[in-house]
């Protein structure tokens, strides 16, 4: 039975993978046997969290690009061919977040939003199912979140990109399904990240994240790492174009 979830032999590619879910995630899917291409926007960041992977004893390597960049993109798939890396996996983990009242929003800051949550996404699962498709196999895994279901004030752009993340994800799993490729996605609920920092430190707010959720409490990055898992082995080959959310049961509740 652990032979279904064992990706040995594979590649991983994740990004934003220097800290936060996406290092989780990479971690996870290194501790199941993948090789790792770790990526993040900062070069230095982005080696540094790779070589304290090899530390630990993963198999990693750091590809610094930025994910909203086409030509980037398609450079980094090239470049990774020619050093005979094949990615089997990839993880659309990169993200940011933007908080402001919606009349308040600037084209800027929407676009910028869109194009980190979202539109890399498509790049980089475009660049990925290129390569895929001729093998006949393939596992994307994009990340989306309770906002890919449920709106909250102030943070639009962000709701727009993960609703959209939803159903990317099932338009990749109709047209590369019958290629031997599934797309899946996962939706965190509200994680102890340094990206919710403001959040968990305003008592008001965490309160409110406590008894929102069945499991009362925040979830920890680590606890997507088994789902992560699932969707990147063969115990997945026949689920396709599905969200699972890792969310504590906040969203099943009123």
């Amino acid at each position: 039975m652990a032979g279904l979830f064992d990706l040995t032999g594979r590649t991983a590619l994740i990004t934003g993978s220097t800290r936060g879910l996406g290092r989780a995630i990479a971690e996870g899917l290194g501790g199941a046997g993948a090789a790792l291409v770790v990526n993040g926007r900062d070069r230095h960041a982005t080696e540094t969290a790779a070589r304290e992977m090899r530390e630990a004893g993963f198999n990693a390597r750091a590809a610094a690009f930025d994910v909203t960049d086409e030509a980037a993109v398609t450079a980094i798939f090239r470049d990774l061919e020619a050093e005979g890396a094949t990615i089997d996996i990839l993880v659309n983990n990169a993200g940011i977040q933007h908080r402001q009242p919606m009349v308040e929003l600037s084209l800027a800051d929407w676009q910028r939003v869109i194009d980190t949550n979202l539109t890399s996404a498509f790049l980089l699962g475009r660049e990925a199912a290129r390569r895929m498709i001729p093998r006949g196999r393939g596992k994307i895994i994009n990340i989306g979140s309770l906002t890919s279901e449920l709106a909250r004030a102030t943070v639009i752009p962000y709701t727009v990109a993960k609703g959209g993340i939803r159903l990317l994800t099932k338009g990749m799993a109709a047209e590369w399904g019958p290629h031997g490729i599934q797309a899946n996605a996962i939706g965190p609920g509200y994680m102890l990240t340094e990206m919710n920092e403001a959040l968990t430190a305003n008592p008001q707010f965490d309160a409110w994240v406590k008894g929102r959720t069945p499991a009362g409490r925040w979830g920890r990055p680590e606890e997507l790492v088994g789902t992560a898992i699932y969707l990147a082995s063969g115990a997945s080959d026949y689920v396709n174009g599905q969200l699972i959310f890792v969310d504590g049961g906040m969203i099943s509740v009123l």
